[in-house]
């Protein structure tokens, strides 16, 4: 264990309580089930902070739930003409992101206006999407399929194809207990699916558990990551856990920023901030930032190191190196991203529980 190094990334297993009282956390995907009803689904949430993971009593998430809800966030039946489906701007290979693409394309060819952002550690977002206009999983997934520059069909109408698959109603039944198809038993078995799409074992995580070391090269990333003097990334981007502190924030791309939560909230103090998104697996989610203007991390450290405009609400924990010119040496970049591909899990972005049941 490395606790002295980084005591935010503790290595424990978290108990969270459901709504029917309990549920065991460790490897395994099912847990003992209740009398009737679903089974509890067990996390396994090693490293990863409990008092922040949110589980609604309002959709618990079950065995069957999850099952349910990894067939329809795969189901091109939520499409206008049944081409894409939640998987196909949000690919596994790719940390649910849309495989390099800088804006996604909806069924009509129209770009999307945002970079598709990762769904990783779920559970733990608040406020989704880059500029948090929605408060739960469950009301962003309601957003895609009748918008009309991504899966553009009607909520009744893509309901009706799924109420016409008996096999897929059978499966409503088993995890809500009704053989009636709605919108929002829809959302809420995708938002459980997407829960469980938990990362906590790449590297890094090895590392802070004692079971690999890295190279001195990674460690020298590492140091410069969390020195103020040096990279500054932690005040943004957690130190262990998450790498994330789940902020929204002005980083300076631009000096006339887009409104980002501006658009949401309609507060000028929140003109041009838009989410700091989680940086593991940040190896494979470019491009970057909430327009994807970024193809490499290269580039992205250039933004930090000379590249920032001062703006509305322009983040304070920036300032200094804004007002001091920082910049990073060819030495230093190749450090840091030394140290951030680290925080690859390949075990989250080939686990076969998270794919495409179709596909074998």
């Amino acid at each position: 264990m490395r606790g002295d190094i980084l005591k935010q990334a503790p290595r424990f297993v978290l108990v969270l309580a459901l709504s029917w009282g309990w549920a065991a956390c460790g490897s395994d995907s099912t847990a003992p089930p209740p009398e009737s009803g679903p089974t509890p689904f067990s996390f396994n949430l090693d490293g990863l902070p409990d008092a922040e993971a949110f589980l609604p009593a309002s959709n618990p998430t079950t065995v069957e739930g999850v099952a349910l809800g990894r067939r329809l966030f795969y189901d091109q039946r939520l499409s206008g003409d049944e081409t894409q489906s939640c998987g196909s701007c949000h690919q596994q290979a790719f940390a649910f992101t849309d495989g390099g693409r800088r804006f996604s394309l909806g069924i009509d060819g129209i770009e999307g206006t945002t970079n598709a952002p990762a769904i990783i550690n779920a559970l733990y977002i608040p406020d989704l999407f880059w500029d948090g206009r929605s408060a739960t999983l469950e009301e962003q997934a309601l957003e895609p399929v009748p918008n009309p520059i991504e899966m553009h069909v009607e909520w009744d109408v893509a309901v009706a194809r799924l109420q016409a698959d008996e096999e897929l109603v059978d499966d409503f039944e088993s995890a809500f207990g009704t053989r009636t198809v709605t919108k929002e038993l829809v959302v809420r078995a995708i938002a459980q699916f997407e829960r469980t799409l938990v990362s906590n074992n790449s590297r890094f995580d090895k590392y802070v558990r004692g079971e690999l070391e890295l190279t001195p090269q990674e460690l020298r990333g590492f140091d410069r990551y969390k020195f103020e003097n040096e990279g500054d990334c932690f005040h943004c981007h957690a130190l262990g856990g998450l790498f994330t502190h789940n902020v929204f924030a002005n980083n300076g791309l631009d000096a006339d920023p887009d409104p980002g939560r501006f658009a949401n909230t309609g507060d000028e103090f929140d003109m041009g901030k838009f989410r700091a998104p989680t940086l593991r697996n940040i190896e494979v989610t470019g491009p970057y930032m909430h327009d994807g203007r970024f193809d490499t991390l290269e580039q992205v450290l250039d933004h930090y190191g000379g590249g920032m405009q001062d703006g509305p609400n322009f983040d304070s924990k920036l300032f200094l190196h804004l007002t001091q010119g920082r910049t990073f040496s060819t030495q230093a970049k190749a450090d840091i991203i030394a140290f951030l591909k680290t925080l690859t899990d390949e075990e989250f972005l080939t686990n076969p529980d998270f794919a495409d049941p179709n596909e074998k």
